[in-house]
């Protein structure tokens, strides 16, 4: 296992000579002889740091000897990192300049630069002074891996390859049912009926499966029937009496009060709870003050009485803190429930020979000791051993030797740590720069990952291709849990870490990464352990300034200062950064001042060279500095939900490596700079806004043709103020067919300034490529939908919405991929008759007098919501007859929405039909339908196979 900082390192030495070499650029004196003694170095202790790695556990002077070389390894990677940047920053300036002048022709030399005066000076001193430093403190550090006799191991150049399997569901729900039925038993007794509120705990060490016991009896139908609502809350560190009110509230009602106060914070709850019968789960409970909960249960006890609160914990000071009537101690699984949740995974899908294999991976299944987290972890693991000798090493691991009550848990998770493939490592063990039980974005997390340079892609795959398949690979080993998946089952988008292996996490990166609780304006002064991070997150309380000084910042590569509000800001009230930190901030990669309420960002942050993730969502920002341009390396800028953002820098056309711009919920944000046309690596932008003037502030502003050069876009695009498209020629020079890895285009038209014809004609010429699978369309003034939508073949989802001058809809039924279907305010649309269909008709045109017709109608679509159509008075999609046995209409139907349709008369007989899929109508103010259909008008009868109706 090759680290993957080291080979980060190397890489960046092997560029920059490269770069030098290729530019016939003069070194320094000695400077090119201590780049190559570097080298030379870190290769040879990349031998031994599998040993070191493993050796670390049980031997704490090799732990701090592996210390001492991540330290010096990360400021290694910060001196070349910004070598680098000045190589490729100089260079994009001069290729700049040359096309204006010729005296830039030729480069000197980076470090003998003479036209660039002092500055270049200055950093090639810097640079040579620093790179000696760094080879003096490896010397010592080389030294003594002679000292500690450190086994050396082949280094393979190349990247580990990732194993590539599925994610198996496998539940740890084994050998819990008597567990369950006791706590049910307890819970629903007669006698605790009685009580105004009845407090039961399930206590039991990290891993053994509290949370999970909890779920089983959480989602239980006897819970169902028995009380009036349930609510789960995991409660977790740093404790926050009215976070975890809000987060009760919050499952009640689906949002979040926007509340500061405790008290503010228990009415919500008080008048939610009042004279209801409930269950609320307080997961992974941690504080036994009573004074934090004796506020929050007094509240509770306004519930009906039988109310139970079930509480999971480690530790049994608060089970009696709760004062819990009863205690539920868990043990652990029994031998044959071990085996069975082990081999459940260990030999999933497992086509080879397991013989012999069962006998080791029993004994092997054992030293789990019964904790379902290590046996999932384990079986995850020896699912990728293939041999008998593999297993057996497993087996005999010295780590299952570790003494002591906390090492005795770490042995199958640092298997499996060890067992990762280079650069899983280091990406694993970043999670613990989130708090425990947070729920992680994926896509963040992947760009967070991409910044610090813990990707390693092939050429010709995407870096946030790559860390999808990361994610894959660690949540199939178990490190991750609860993933949330896009509908396709194939893309991670949330998912949380268990708090055994976040633990492990933090014990892998004890002087790295730090979560510090900040409850004043100061952070608390850091232990001289804490000298060395690398990876700082702040958590701020509810009623906690942004910080004014922060300790030990300038080592930081990244940097999160967490906030929970979510209630709308109070510009007199706003939170500022000081520029002082930010100047302190001189190697940073990634930072995170989201949910902060700060209202001016510092000129200061241009400085910050090194910054590759920037995110400033959810903050009250005005503006942004010029100096943001000066941002060479920023890869991520989020500014989604910045609601008072007007503008954007002129000079943010400068960020050429910039791949996401985010920048969705930005309501005052009327214009894009010109510039953003030379952002050719965007992959990610929110929206594309045109602008009616066609300037900013005097500074010429974005048009469609803009959107010409843009053509790595991803994701989803909104092209905003299409009703100031000058015309169709414009609006094809932006070569919308050209953008081929979009999945999803919404055409947004308002406002409606110009005529009909000309709306056609543009329309028609943002002809998109085939391969788009999402299309909204709004406030279209013209009269015809384009030809260019029957083409979308991979299209599932398709929005019309307020295209008030169409008087007809395209044949979609003709699309093959369609699933859902939305069309809303098309006022002229008095009929939807065959036409809608897009069937095949031999002879004339209609259904009736024996006409043949032949085909799927609508193949796979299984959602259709249709609002707001005034006019909307014939649904006869037959136009009278009925259905040839040769005809499918909608056969996989399943849901029909119908609202504010208000003349429509009827619905089509083929879609009632018994024999039919759907399983929920709804009919909201279409009062001649609701006549007929609602209970007990004439048609009522023909919806009784539906499960799921509601007409209002």
């Amino acid at each position: 296992m090759a680290d993957p900082i080291i080979t980060t390192i190397l890489t960046q030495v092997g560029a920059i000579m490269e770069e030098l070499a290729r530019r016939e650029i003069r070194l320094v004196s000695h400077v090119g002889e201590d780049v190559q003694n570097l080298t030379m170095t870190f290769r040879s202790l990349q031998a031994v740091l599998l040993d070191a790695e493993k050796r670390q556990v049980k031997d704490e002077v090799v732990k701090v000897w592996l210390e001492n070389l991540k330290d010096v390894t990360y400021d290694a990677e910060d001196v070349l990192f910004e070598w680098t940047t000045a190589i490729e920053k100089t260079k994009s300036n001069l290729e700049s300049e040359e096309s204006s002048s010729p005296i830039y022709q030729k480069v000197s030399s980076l470090l003998t630069f003479p036209c660039f005066g002092m500055r270049r000076v200055t950093l090639r001193r810097d640079v040579a002074i620093k790179i000696k430093d760094i080879n003096q403190r490896l010397d010592f550090i080389s030294r003594d891996k002679e000292r500690y006799e450190l086994n050396e191991s082949p280094i393979d150049g190349s990247v580990d390859r990732l194993k590539k399997a599925a994610y198996i569901e496998v539940s740890d729900i084994q050998g819990r049912d008597v567990d369950m039925v006791t706590l049910l038993r307890k819970m629903l007794s007669e006698e605790n009926q009685h009580k105004a509120l009845n407090v039961i705990s399930i206590l039991g060490l990290g891993g053994i499966g509290k949370t999970t016991l909890a779920q089983l009896v959480y989602n239980s139908d006897a819970v169902s029937d028995h009380f009036d609502m349930t609510m789960w809350v995991c409660v977790s560190e740093p404790f926050d009496e009215v976070r975890v009110v809000k987060a009760i509230v919050e499952d009640i009602e689906g949002k979040a009060p926007y509340v500061f106060e405790l008290e503010t914070a228990l009415r919500h709850l008080r008048n939610n709870v009042t004279g209801r019968r409930f269950l609320l789960v307080l997961d992974d409970v941690w504080t036994g003050e009573y004074t934090k909960w004796e506020q929050i249960f007094t509240s509770l006890r306004k519930g009906e009485a039988g109310s139970t609160i079930l509480v999971t914990s480690r530790h049994e000071n608060v089970a009696k803190t709760m004062g819990s009537s009863y205690e539920h101690v868990l043990g652990e699984l029994s031998v044959q429930d071990s085996w069975s949740l082990f081999s459940k995974i260990a030999f999933f899908e497992r086509t080879e020979s397991c013989e012999g294999l069962e006998d080791v991976g029993r004994k092997i299944a054992l030293k789990c000791k019964g904790f379902p987290l290590f046996l999932k972890s384990i079986g995850s693991l020896m699912r990728f051993k293939t041999s008998l000798e593999d297993w057996k090493e497993v087996l005999t691991s010295e780590f299952w030797r570790l003494e002591g009550a906390e090492k005795e848990l770490l042995p199958p998770l640092m298997l499996s740590y060890c067992d990762l493939p280079s650069p899983l490592n280091r990406c694993f063990s970043f999670c613990s720069f989130f708090p425990k039980d947070h729920i992680i974005d994926a896509d963040k997390l992947i760009k967070l990952w991409m910044a610090l340079g813990y990707i390693i892609s092939a050429e010709s795959e995407e870096m946030e291709t790559t860390g999808q398949k990361y994610l894959q690979n660690l949540a199939m080993r178990s490190f991750f849990q609860d993933l949330e998946k896009d509908k396709d089952g194939k893309t991670i988008l949330r998912f949380k870490i268990h708090d055994v292996v976040h633990d492990f996490a933090q014990y892998l990166t004890k002087h790295e990464c730090s979560l510090i609780e900040v409850n004043g304006d100061l952070v608390p002064k850091m232990e001289s352990s804490q000298t060395k991070v690398r990876h700082l997150t702040l958590i701020r309380s509810e009623d906690a300034h942004f910080p004014i000084s922060v300790p030990n910042v300038e080592k930081l590569h990244s940097f999160w200062v967490q906030c929970f509000h979510d209630s709308p800001p109070i510009l007199s009230e706003l939170d500022k950064i000081e520029p002082d930190l930010l100047c302190r901030l001189s190697r940073v990669r990634a930072l995170d001042l989201s949910r902060n309420r700060l209202g001016h960002l510092p000129k200061e942050v241009g400085k910050l060279l090194s910054l590759k993730y920037l995110n400033l969502s959810h903050n009250p920002l005005s503006d942004l500095p010029e100096t943001l341009g000066e941002l060479y390396n920023l890869q991520t800028l989020n500014l989604s939900s910045c609601n008072h953002l007007r503008k954007l820098p002129q000079r943010i056309q400068k960020l050429v490596k910039l791949r996401h711009l985010q920048i969705d919920q930005t309501i005052r944000l009327t214009a894009l700079p010109r510039g953003i046309s030379n952002l050719n690596s965007l992959q990610t932008l929110s929206k594309f806004i045109i602008n009616s003037g066609g300037n900013i502030g005097g500074e010429v502003a974005c048009r469609i043709a803009d959107l010409n050069s843009l053509n790595n876009l991803r994701g989803h695009l909104k092209v905003e103020g299409l009703g100031y498209a000058a015309d169709a020629e414009e609006a094809k020079k932006a070569e919308m067919q050209k953008k081929e890895h979009l999945s999803g285009l919404h055409l947004d038209f308002c406002p409606i300034t110009q005529s009909c014809s000309s709306k056609d004609e543009v329309i028609e010429a943002l002809r998109v490529h085939e391969n788009l699978q999402v299309l909204q369309i709004s406030f279209y003034g013209g009269t015809k939908f384009p030809t260019w939508i029957m083409n979308l073949s991979n299209m599932t989802e398709l929005s019309l919405q307020d295209c008030r001058n169409c008087t007809d809809l395209p044949p979609l039924g003709k699309l093959p991929s369609l699933v859902m279907l939305y069309m809303e305010g098309m006022h002229n649309v008095k009929s939807i008759g065959p036409e809608f269909l897009g069937l095949r008709v031999e002879g004339n045109n209609t259904l009736n007098g024996g006409t043949r017709v032949d085909g799927t109608s609508f193949p796979k679509l299984k959602k259709l919501k249709i609002s707001n159509m005034k006019n909307w008075e014939v649904w006869d999609i037959l136009d009278g007859g009925s259905l040839d046995e040769n005809v499918e209409v909608m056969p996989r139907l399943k849901c029909l929405k119908l609202a504010d349709c208000g003349k429509l008369k009827t619905l089509p007989q083929h879609l009632l039909r018994k024999d039919t899929p759907m399983s929920k109508l709804s009919i909201h103010k279409c009062a001649l339908l609701q006549e007929q259909y609602k209970k007990p008008g004439e048609k009522w009868t023909k919806l009784s196979h539906i499960t799921k109706v509601r007409i209002h």
